[in-house]
């Protein structure tokens, strides 16, 4: 096991423990990656600076980027776009949005696809029967 992955191991066990509660879906994953040398340099001359792991901030920044990129209008138009148009499922949606809004998109959609009512026009009718009463504003100003 490479450096990097051990530390991302840790670091996702810690945080599952000390930030979250432990569920089955905040198990710590590895992951393995290719990153540019310089990156890795950059973030390990940080991790010293501020006397953190590597993984940590790793770990900081990715849930950061999620946050940000889940909150944006144009991530949530895109999310319900491609959930209108049937290219992600409603549980993909609710990881990508929160269930809440999830939620929402799943009765918006419902409503669009149901059939139009069949009404008929409204037909010309006097809806006040000829009985137009006129109120007189400026009595109301005193």
């Amino acid at each position: 096991m490479c450096k990097l992955c051990a530390y991302a191991e840790t670091v996702m066990i810690l945080c599952a423990k000390r930030v979250h509660k432990m569920s089955a879906s905040d198990d710590p994953r590895r992951v393995h990656f290719h990153s540019p040398e310089y990156l890795v340099d950059r973030l390990d001359a940080i991790a010293e600076l501020f006397d953190k792991d590597r993984t940590d901030l790793l770990v900081e920044a990715i849930r950061e980027y999620i946050e940000e990129t889940a909150d944006s209008e144009t991530f949530q138009e895109l999310v319900a776009t491609k959930y209108y148009d049937d290219q992600l499922e409603f549980e993909t949606v609710k990881q990508l949005v929160g269930a809440e809004t999830a939620q929402r998109l799943r009765l918006l959609k419902a409503d669009l696809e149901d059939e139009p009512l069949d009404l008929a026009a409204p037909d010309d009718v006097d809806v006040y029967d000829g009985d137009i009463t006129t109120v007189d504003t400026e009595a109301d100003d005193r």
